[in-house]
């Protein structure tokens, strides 16, 4: 061990320069840091997001019950986190733990709010009695995947992603730690996938919804650019799988909203309507 290695002082003292990339936005209390009512337009859900995965977790949501014929028609607003968006006293309304996405229902009076990704979804399936399996046994399954990924994720993301992506500097041990647990994971999917076209079994429900955007994206070498670093190819069954979503026309439109990176065709800032997705 070098005599440079870093020694934990007694307590703890916030250094906002040693924040990286994120240091303007991360800090470590809570609550609003200016005031910035919430927008709102003219549909029952008001969402306030970014499509990192969390996010479009949601709006593949909306768009799978709009697919289907149900009443969910939807208002996205873009949360910019980078400048700090999520800290004006609106959103910390919505929620208070200042996380993209956050859900408005205006079907009651006073609106209910709905925040933590999973927690949507939940409320959605349950709302519309939709793509969550009614038989007891499926639809413990689906919540059983469901609660992996949110358990699942710091892992994938503030974890393994953090290190290998956007710390300031690279160190071997943090990167090394969290791609072997990406890989269990991703081992722990494949082994499931084997013997399920779903992760709910044989029916696609809000399990594949929130695993997608993570793990599907992973796999398809957008996530992190960390695909060859984490040999993808050898999930095979995860490939399939993420291919299978990939071709939903509602997946395809949800991870366009609340977009504002890559080619002009994937990007869709807000969305107020479904022509909002054809070509201008």
């Amino acid at each position: 061990m070098s005599d440079d290695t870093y020694q934990p002082p007694k307590v703890w003292t916030w250094d906002k320069a040693s924040g990286g990339q994120f240091a303007n936005i991360n800090r470590p209390i809570a609550g609003p840091t200016h005031e910035a009512p919430l927008s709102v337009g003219e549909h029952p859900f008001q969402l306030y997001s970014l499509a990192t995965p969390n996010g479009v977790k949601v709006t593949i949501m909306l768009e799978e019950l709009l697919a289907q014929g149900h009443e969910a028609e939807y208002d996205a607003w873009l949360v910019n986190i980078g400048k700090g968006d999520q800290f004006g006293s609106g959103f910390v309304g919505a929620n208070p733990n200042s996380k993209i996405p956050a859900l408005m229902d205006h079907r009651t009076d006073p609106p209910t709010r709905v925040f933590e990704s999973a927690s949507i979804l939940l409320y959605l399936a349950e709302s519309f009695g939709a793509f969550l399996p009614q038989t007891p046994r499926a639809r413990t399954e689906a919540l059983n995947w469901l609660f992996w990924q949110m358990g699942s994720a710091p892992y994938l993301g503030g974890g393994f992603g953090h290190f290998y992506a956007y710390a300031p500097e690279k160190f071997e041990y943090p990167i090394n730690r969290f791609a072997m647990e990406t890989k269990r994971q991703l081992d722990v999917l494949d082994r499931h996938l084997a013997d399920n076209e779903y992760m709910a079994g044989q029916e696609y429900s809000i399990a594949d919804m929130a695993i997608w955007p993570w793990y599907g994206v992973l796999t398809q070498g957008k996530l992190y650019s960390a695909a060859e670093f984490l040999s993808v190819h050898e999930y095979t069954h995860v490939l399939r799988w993420t291919a299978t979503i990939a071709e939903r026309p509602a997946v395809q439109r949800g991870r366009r909203v609340n977009r504002v990176w890559g080619s002009p065709e994937e990007q869709l800032p807000e969305r107020h309507s479904a022509s909002d997705f054809d070509p201008k």
